[in-house]
């Protein structure tokens, strides 16, 4: 389970084990260590700024468990859909510890069923996705480590002083000669190759702390997603035409999955970025505060009885500072709470 990588132009070595710790005979990967990692941090940054878009984090929680659980499962399935070789079984399918996961199925199955959550729990769903796109360079850039330790996600052969090598580059190389020479690719496995999994996750690093600097700038929902969508999209376009491992839709024409997706990510994006910011152009983009949960419980029990009743809704603009949102928000529940719980008094009296 450990294998040497090697560095030659930076004259460093590494002894990697992919497994983290064995319980009962059973493995821990660093793979899902990693992966898990990045999925926590994109938590606790979105907890940390709900309040910025008028999210409350309480209700945030359902919608993070299952736009991550849907993430890994699409993630999955789109990796399989796409693979260049045949599963055996189900149990081979479903076994991720070996790594093949796409990591546009996962965007895809989070937007989407996160979306359909978040719709359920009554959450702004443009804003979530503003705040959904820079938790993802997270998640992305630091799950791509699990890359590293698998040995997978990496490129053709380069002559750059960080070309990377190793008996697990050199076996699927090896493996894949004939595939390679099909699509007109000439690699040779003995000789170093692009760690292209550092680039996307250096990649990702940056598109992050870019975005988090645009959070009070952005001028419309929904900005900050398409901003993802055209950063991301850019990124992997060109770092997947080095991999050799590419996900094909037309193997003989050497057509990449991940390179179309990426660029209709990227055409999009940039034509409804222009129109939308023309469209808003002279318009301060105004965040609705967020009612509390326990506030929701009140406003359901005192509609209950008068279901036209509504509590008055504040807003502060998208640019204010963030200790702000946090007493602004923190002030409006309060007046909130007390508004209803009078109005259920005077139900109880009546």
């Amino acid at each position: 389970m450990s294998f040497d990588v090697q560095f030659p132009g930076l004259g460093l070595e590494f002894t990697i084990n992919r497994v983290a710790l064995s319980i009962g005979g059973f493995n821990i990967y660093w793979y899902g260590v990693i992966i898990a990692a990045g999925m926590v941090l994109a938590m606790l940054f979105a907890f940390r700024n709900a309040d910025d878009f008028g999210i409350n984090s309480d209700r945030l929680i359902d919608v993070i468990l299952v736009g991550a659980v849907m993430a890994i499962v699409c993630a999955r399935i789109y990796y399989i859909v796409f693979a260049p070789f045949k599963y055996e079984s189900i149990w081979q399918m479903i076994d991720i510890r070996q790594g093949g996961i796409a990591i546009y199925g996962a965007v895809i199955g989070a937007f989407v069923f996160g979306g359909l959550m978040a719709k359920i729990r009554r959450i702004p769903i443009l804003p979530l996705f503003d705040l959904v796109g820079i938790c993802f360079l997270i998640g992305q850039g630091v799950g791509r480590w699990g890359n590293f330790v698998n040995q997978e996600a990496f490129g053709s052969n380069t002559t750059l002083p960080w070309g990377m090598y190793s008996e697990g580059t050199y076996n699927y190389l090896l493996s894949v000669q004939a595939t390679l020479a099909a699509e007109g690719v000439t690699v040779d496995p003995t000789q170093p190759v692009h760690p292209t999994f550092l680039y996307e996750s250096i990649w990702c690093f940056v598109g992050f702390l870019l975005l988090f600097r645009y959070i009070k700038k952005r001028r419309f929902n929904g900005d900050i997603a398409l901003r993802y969508m055209i950063w991301y999209g850019a990124g992997r376009f060109w770092i997947e035409a080095l991999r050799t491992d590419s996900l094909l839709l037309v193997p003989s024409l050497g057509l990449r999955a991940s390179q179309l997706v990426a660029a209709a990510a990227v055409v999009g994006g940039v034509a409804l970025e222009i129109f939308l910011t023309r469209k808003y152009k002279s318009k301060p983009l105004m965040v609705t505060l967020a009612l509390t949960a326990e506030n929701r419980s009140l406003l359901a029990k005192v509609r209950k009885a008068e279901p036209e009743f509504t509590v008055e809704r504040e807003e502060l603009v998208a640019s204010s500072p963030r200790k702000l949102f946090l007493e602004r928000t923190n002030a409006y529940n309060e007046r909130v709470k007390q508004q209803l719980k009078e109005k259920l008094a005077e139900k109880k009296d009546a």
